[in-house]
């Protein structure tokens, strides 16, 4: 028996393979939405962004050594700072404009207006606000301070105060495990990974059984010593093969071309693959044994997929929704699979974190394969 499913599953993977459009959705679209999505949400749920961000300084000469000042607290805090000269203007949808005479004004205890302008589009505005005014407030806290201690506000003096000792520090540390919600790739790799499979088994791994029935290939092998269990086996191993190697391409790819690091339990979130595969094999194989033609199975399995995907957190993290959505996500194997991968890379988890998730899983992927045992047609 092992030897037919292993020989009709063999013989599956090989012909959905020469299939062009198989080709497009299994290695070519998901490295292409790897790098789409996975720079456009890079910061999407906030944090220090891991680049500095270019802020362009207008200080006119009369500004003084606090517009120095100023620029060093602005650099403290992951910005870039661009100065403006006679030759080059800096393009920067962020700008600081210092007052002339910015330093005589503070030293003499008249107010001064700092303005601080940016793009609307800026999706990480807010954050750069905070990180703006932190700079600022420090410049004035060094000011109050020096004030207090003797009112000689001098570049020297300022350097000697940032030599001093601090007589009250703060040490931050994780109180637990890490909870940083996914962000940039990794939250677009696994969660394309994830969409990609479950495309592929409910539009390829469909259609094919449906062009093989339309076609009497079912009927033939209908006619061989081969038994259906065996041969309802091999179809759905074969998509279990198929998902496999989407699946190690993908993780390859997102590893070699965008460094993605898949925590600490790295053969856990196999496992996990493994069982989310296997998932999508009993999906496909089940859908394709209700549809009577190509354009059925091609037609709910793109839907299914596209809402699946977006239900489940594949296309954002679902950590960012409202606690309805995510109490909804946990409904649907999407947010099984995304669940888990989240737990083991983005919270680093112990492999019992993703244990229910993966039995959610593999026990739908049991019950998906009787099913689609039943519904098994050779005509």
């Amino acid at each position: 028996m092992l030897h037919d499913v292993f020989f009709i599953a063999r013989k599956d993977v090989r012909y959905m393979l020469l299939d062009r459009e198989t080709i497009l959705w299994l290695f070519v679209m998901p490295v292409v939405l790897f790098y789409f999505i996975g720079t456009v949400t890079t910061g999407f749920s906030g944090g220090q962004p891991a680049r500095k961000t270019e802020i362009v300084l207008q200080a006119p000469q009369s500004a003084g050594f606090l517009g120095d000042q100023v620029q060093r607290r602005l650099e403290e805090n992951n910005f870039r700072v661009l100065r403006p000269t006679e030759q080059e203007q800096p393009r920067s949808s962020r700008r600081i404009s210092l007052p002339d005479s910015f330093t005589e004004s503070i030293v003499q205890g008249r107010q001064a207006k700092i303005l601080y302008s940016y793009g609307e589009s800026d999706l990480n505005a807010e954050y750069d606000v905070l990180r703006v005014k932190r700079a600022v407030y420090t410049v004035l806290a060094d000011v109050v301070a020096l004030r207090a201690r003797d009112g000689d506000i001098r570049p020297q003096t300022l350097s000697e105060l940032d030599a001093m000792p601090r007589t009250l520090s703060l040490d931050i540390r994780p109180a637990g495990k890490r909870k940083v919600i996914p962000t940039g790739f990794e939250q677009a790799i696994p969660g394309i990974m994830v969409m990609f499979t479950l495309v592929v088994m409910l539009t390829s791994g469909a259609v094919t059984l449906v062009i093989e029935r339309r076609q009497g290939l079912l009927r033939r092998l209908a006619s061989t010593p081969i038994s259906t269990r065996s041969i309802v086996a091999g179809k759905w191993a074969g998509r279990l093969l198929l998902g496999l190697v989407q699946i190690a391409f993908g993780a390859s790819a997102g590893t070699l071309l965008f460094g993605m690091d898949w925590g600490p339990q790295r053969w856990m979130v196999g496992v996990v693959l493994l069982a989310w595969c296997a998932h999508c094999a009993s999906l496909g194989l089940f859908l394709g044994s209700l549809s009577r033609t190509e354009g059925q199975a091609a037609g709910i399995g793109v839907l299914a997929a596209n809402a699946l995907a977006a239900i489940g957190g594949c296309w954002w993290p679902i950590e960012v929704t409202p606690p309805w959505m995510q109490a909804v996500s946990r409904l649907v194997p999407t947010g099984w699979a995304m669940d888990a991968m989240h737990r083991l890379i983005s919270f680093q988890d112990g492999a019992a974190g993703a244990v229910p998730d993966t039995l959610a899983l593999l026990l739908a992927a049991l019950v998906f394969g009787v099913w689609a045992a039943r519904h098994f047609r050779y005509e």
